[in-house]
């Protein structure tokens, strides 16, 4: 091999090694369930560099927006899910993405579910992780939890998004 393709090798092993994909370790699941039980979608979360990646696969949602949170503890006892305690906040700030002494680590942007009720959507949370710092799969877990109504983004403590439509066990 001449030198000028070494080095080309080189480049090409080391960008392949930072594309290579999470591994097993670096994700987690989630299923979520209605308040009867019935399932209503999946959420995957896998570590990347800059923090969680959600990607969520719901069916059987009312249309419309719908808040999107990462709660505490990792119970779902339905039927209104208050096991899942409040929002994923460990440095305990107020809640809302726009109030100036927030966000909680656990708010996200809402969520729109059309009309089928059918939605694919990806969710980035750069305040989160699944283990060492505000890690989701600490010692009493953690879930994720679909609201009612949208996320007014600024109110304390849950942003006004009203009852809990599912919620899901973060799981690895």
């Amino acid at each position: 091999m001449q030198r000028h393709e070494v080095k080309f090798a080189t480049a090409v092993i080391g960008a392949l090694t930072l594309a290579t994909p999470v591994f097993a370790a670096d994700k987690a699941s989630a299923v979520l369930q209605d308040p009867k039980g019935n399932e209503v979608g999946q959420v995957t979360l896998a570590e990347v560099p800059t923090g969680v990646l959600l990607s969520l696969d719901l069916a059987g949602f009312p249309a419309g927006d719908h808040a999107l949170h990462i709660h505490a503890v990792g119970i779902c006892e339905g039927p209104k899910f208050e096991s899942a305690g409040p929002h994923f906040n460990p440095k305990n700030k107020e809640h809302g993405l726009k109030n100036p002494q927030g966000p909680h680590a656990g708010d996200m942007p809402n969520i729109h579910i059309p009309k089928s009720g059918k939605v694919k959507i990806e969710v980035l949370n750069q305040m989160v992780s699944l283990s060492g710092k505000s890690a989701l799969l600490d010692d009493d877990g953690s879930a994720i939890v679909i609201h009612e109504g949208a996320d007014d983004y600024t109110s304390d403590p849950a942003g006004h998004a009203g009852n809990r439509l599912a919620c899901a066990v973060v799981t690895k």
